[in-house]
């Protein structure tokens, strides 16, 4: 499957509210479940995607980083599973526990969550401040550029501006119902 990149994000946008079923404890999660008092992050995961599995472990040390500073996180399986069934919710679970997730993995059946955020791939992350308005959208670190996510984070927290140059995450595309 060939990789793609996700868009720039518009800053500012108001991060879309979501009701879903948490794949590891079985409880209905909301946004405002979620909602950290500094920030909220937002990512779109899947455990099918070696995007993912390449980076999982230093985005939940990054998420456990960022909770000090009181920003949440939460991570969203937004594949059809027909599609992908390494993703189906008892896997998500496992993915979950193996990598001792500090956040909730919920399932996006509909996928209606993946698109009102604009989703294209996993990873896609999204980085809201403590109003839900949208900092930071792109790749969670990069060789050249250090921790980009945590650092966007960070800067919100601390009432900075996010970095104005902010790059693309690359990633797996999403298995869309129909292939949509």
């Amino acid at each position: 499957m060939a990789a793609i990149l996700s868009p720039p994000g518009v800053p500012g946008l108001r991060a879309p509210d979501f009701l879903l079923p948490d794949a590891v404890s079985g409880e209905t999660i909301s946004l405002a479940d979620v909602r950290g008092t500094e920030g909220t992050l937002v990512m779109f995961l899947s455990a099918a995607c070696p995007h993912v599995t390449a980076i999982v472990d230093r985005l939940v040390r990054d998420a456990h980083e960022l909770e000090s500073l009181g920003v949440r996180a939460v991570a969203i399986m937004p594949n059809d599973v027909a599609a992908s069934p390494d993703d189906a919710p008892e896997r998500m679970a496992a993915f979950a526990a193996r990598h001792r997730f500090p956040f909730p993995y919920l399932h996006d059946e509909s996928q209606a969550v993946a698109r009102a955020y604009g989703a294209v791939c996993t990873p896609d992350l999204f980085g809201f401040d403590r109003g839900l308005r949208l900092v930071y959208r792109g790749r969670l670190e990069a060789p050249d550029a250090g921790r980009e996510l945590f650092a966007a984070m960070a800067a919100a927290v601390h009432g900075r501006e996010a970095p104005a140059a902010q790059h693309p995450g690359l990633g797996c595309p999403i298995a869309w119902r129909g292939g949509a």
